[in-house]
């Protein structure tokens, strides 16, 4: 939780997190290496100097190196984590669901465990879908379009196989679809991350939400126009928040942009913790205000009841998390 200056509580999610392991033992080829590096790259670009990690560390924190930056320096209240496999990668995959149920399971109440799903895999990824929400009871899978699954490089939401796993999120009661739609990771393919395809899944599924992760980093503007034609599309601000401190004024118009378009009730915050830490992410959204052009632009004023919602309020209300009544707003939301 973090309070203001002037004891104000503000209730805290972090909307995109994971636990990796891109140990040198666990990579499987020169892609494994490569796509940690092009992480490592991220963070060394946007962390201050004196919040920066060591590569072995960046590596692999584990359980306990999570549960501190998050829940002890960062503020952080709940945290939900959002898989991803590549086993073409690493051996024993990057941060698969069995991995990221280990932090579930040392901290239950803070921590929100999704699955993840590969429409690529046909009846029997269909099969795992319903295996993993059998074990875990999640209420939200993550659909990684770039990642790489034997001679695929990637797929489209428009494609075909893509509607029998959304219909059986559906009958499982999975009604949170996260969909990573940023920029791209060395090795993967810029155009696998393509937003273009989203408005045709969420047409055609309207009782499911579906949360761009990233908002379509560097189609941004695709984004807001999808998002503002489709109302069950919410954005997660992760890595986007990440420029609050090198590059404020880009950061600025990417959510002068977001407010704009999707109004403050459809943003999340995310860390995309571990390439960033949410404590200094925090400190420095909490300290940001517009400049006057930017508020103008925005149509919402970035009061701190919307930082709250930004913050905290809009990922429990999406995912039904219990918020202390110090830190609700009177109404509507919580």
């Amino acid at each position: 939780m973090f309070v203001t200056p002037n004891g104000e509580k503000i209730f805290i999610v972090d909307g995109h997190i994971h636990l990796w392991d891109a140990r040198e033992q666990n990579r499987r080829n020169r892609y494994g290496l490569a796509f940690i590096e092009s992480f490592w790259g991220a963070h060394v670009g946007s962390t201050p100097p004196d919040e920066r990690w060591d590569f072995d560390r960046f590596c692999h924190y584990g359980v306990d190196g999570a549960a501190k930056d998050l829940f002890v320096d960062g503020y952080v209240d709940a945290a939900i984590m959002l898989p991803v496999d590549l086993y073409d990668f690493y051996i024993e995959g990057f941060n698969t669901t069995e991995q990221c149920a280990a932090f579930k399971r040392a901290y239950p109440d803070k921590v929100v465990l999704n699955g993840r799903c590969d429409p690529r895999n046909g009846p029997r990824g269909l099969e795992r879908l319903e295996a993993d929400h059998s074990k875990y009871g999640f209420k939200g899978v993550k659909l990684y379009t770039g990642e790489w699954n034997g001679v695929s490089k990637g797929y489209t939401l428009r494609d075909d196989f893509v509607v029998p796993y959304l219909e059986k999120c559906r009958e499982l009661g999975v009604k949170i679809i996260h969909v990573h739609k940023g920029p791209t990771t060395h090795p993967l393919n810029l155009d696998a991350f393509d937003v273009r395809d989203v408005d045709h899944i969420a047409t055609a599924f309207p009782d499911l939400t579906f949360v761009v992760d990233h908002c379509g980093m560097p189609r941004i503007d695709d984004f807001c126009w999808i998002a503002a034609q489709e109302p069950n599309v919410m954005g997660g601000l992760a890595l986007i928040t990440s420029f609050v401190y090198a590059r404020p004024k880009y950061f600025g118009q990417m959510l002068s942009d977001l407010l704009y378009f999707l109004g403050p009730d459809r943003i999340l915050f995310g860390s995309d913790y571990g390439i960033m830490s949410p404590k200094w992410i925090i400190e420095h959204f909490m300290a940001y205000e517009f400049p006057e052009d930017l508020a103008k632009e925005a149509g919402t004023p970035l009061t701190l009841d919307v930082k709250r919602k930004i913050l905290g309020l809009n990922a429990a209300n999406l995912y039904g998390l219990e918020v202390p009544a110090d830190c609700r707003l009177p109404s509507p939301l919580r």
